[in-house]
């Protein structure tokens, strides 16, 4: 399986563009993403970064949508905050991407970007602000002690919420 593993800085250029990490190329061309499908990035609505979806993995986070009444208030809202300030791109032969203005504006994103890997997904961050998320994140998991379900560490367990 491949996965979006690491953190990485790059450039942005003057005309927004930057380019993906190699690794995260290559972890979508194992996906079949690269050359055929495209890359979703959207606006997280839980920190100021842009999230970066390979389309195929953000279909199925989709997917529950179509259990929902379409004209319903819950079909509406949810579809406006996935698919309204999303954008489709596919990165070039240089694995790059152009940052819409409205995404670089949200994630504060200057002169540097940071990738973050989360597994299916990426992030894409100003540097300073990635660095605080990622301590924060850590310190989180260390004071609640989370856990991975099933992982047999201590304190683990099935919510993935354990204290040790």
């Amino acid at each position: 399986m491949s996965q979006f593993l690491g953190t990485h800085e790059n450039k942005l250029d003057a005309k927004g563009r930057v380019s993906f990490p190699s690794s995260y190329r290559t972890a979508l061309r194992g996906l079949g993403e690269a050359g055929t499908g495209s890359v979703i990035l959207r606006p997280s609505h839980r920190f100021a970064c842009i999230e970066a979806w390979p389309a195929s993995t953000f279909q199925t986070l989709a997917a529950p949508l179509d259990a929902l009444d379409v004209f319903s208030d819950a079909h509406d809202d949810l579809a406006a905050s996935l698919y309204a300030d999303a954008y489709a791109v596919e990165p070039d032969g240089d694995g790059r991407v152009i940052l819409a203005n409205p995404l670089i504006q949200h994630a504060g994103i200057s002169s540097r970007v940071v990738f973050m890997g989360l597994g299916r997904y990426f992030q894409i961050w100003e540097p300073a602000a990635a660095a605080q998320r990622v301590a924060a994140a850590r310190e989180a998991a260390r004071s609640r002690g989370f856990t991975l379900p099933g992982s047999g560490a201590p304190g683990s367990t099935t919510s993935g919420a354990g204290r040790s």
